[in-house]
């Protein structure tokens, strides 16, 4: 089946095909890698499904994804299960695999207040306690630097970089990943959520952590850094705030710290590469306009000078902090 072609009636019959039935309120949610919808069932409640994108993960890797999520839950981490029939939860319809969560009713985690930041801390450090223990297999690790190159082909390949800007682009570029590819000195790996940022966190009593599609092996500190904002000062308080809760449950090593600006840049050349790759998907010239024009690109040379620059200043330090 076309990926692209998911109408409500193929929705309604990917449901009905695990006896589930869609009564009302199909909508669907923001969500650019694979599609996501949600629905009412009038005998079981509200539902989340997604179909996860043809090519990028095999029923093997969602399943480790969902086999984490059941660890999780286990060691009393707050995240959503999905749906099971017949003790499966990977489900395929017309070719496609697709999963179910039941809706979790909550509110958007506010990345600006304090107290909610320490409760995040707990249940990262809460995941990372099972994540120490769970190791993917399906799921093959790739060095820093092979995913930086295959994100700089795609760079090269595919976009629309105007000419008289694509020397000092990738002269800019190849200095970043170099840099990079120096500093991303990793002591020790665990299983992490992976892609923890304020959009796939919600809040109810406390933190539910959402989305594990991009689960990965990787230091502690990568499920952090994405919480920091603002100035330096205000980054340092919501680093100390995270890791009074995350220091309830285990110990942060405190090197770590100073992977956070080369794991900003993997994320700026990633992301680069990302929506270069995804550009014939209809829903990405709807949704980024803005990306692939010569003013992006000319913007985007300058965030790959500022990075260098950061890669280059001293690391954030809690020694000095409070």
């Amino acid at each position: 089946m076309d990926y692209y072609a998911l109408t409500p009636d193929v929705i309604i019959d990917a449901m009905m095909s695990i006896d589930l039935h869609v009564d009302s309120g199909l909508m669907a949610l923001n969500s650019y890698e694979n599609r996501v919808y949600r629905f009412k069932s009038e005998q079981e409640g509200a539902f989340v499904a997604k179909f996860y994108r043809p090519g990028r993960w095999s029923q093997a890797q969602i399943q480790e994804e969902h086999d984490f999520l059941f660890a999780l839950a286990k060691g009393k981490v707050r995240v959503a299960l999905p749906l099971v029939r017949e003790q499966q939860s990977v489900f395929s319809f017309n070719g496609i695999w697709f999963a179910v969560w039941p809706a979790v009713a909550a509110r958007q985690f506010e990345t600006d207040n304090l107290d909610q930041l320490a409760a995040l801390g707990e249940q990262l450090g809460r995941l990372h306690n099972v994540g120490e223990q769970f190791s993917l297999v399906a799921r093959a690790s790739q060095s820093v630097s092979d995913k930086l190159a295959v994100a700089r082909e795609v760079l090269m390949t595919k976009a629309a970089i105007p000419a008289k800007l694509k020397d000092a682009f990738f002269t800019q570029l190849d200095a970043l990943i170099a840099r990079t590819c120096d500093l991303y000195v990793v002591n020790n790996t665990i299983t992490l959520h992976g892609d923890c940022h304020a959009s796939n966190i919600l809040w109810q009593d406390g933190p539910y952590l959402l989305d594990f599609d991009d689960c990965a092996q990787g230091p502690a500190v990568q499920d952090m850094w994405l919480m920091l904002s603002g100035s330096r000062q205000e980054q340092l308080l919501q680093l100390d705030t995270l890791l009074d809760g995350y220091e309830q449950e285990r110990e942060f090593d405190r090197r770590e710290l100073a992977l956070i600006e080369p794991l900003r840049a993997i994320r700026i050349i990633n992301y680069m590469a990302w929506l270069t790759a995804r550009w014939l998907d209809p829903a990405f010239p709807a949704n980024f306009p803005w990306f692939n024009t010569p003013d992006y690109w000319q913007q985007q040379l300058g965030v790959l000078q500022e990075q260098l620059q950061q890669l280059n200043a001293p690391p954030l330090s809690l020694t000095s902090w409070g």
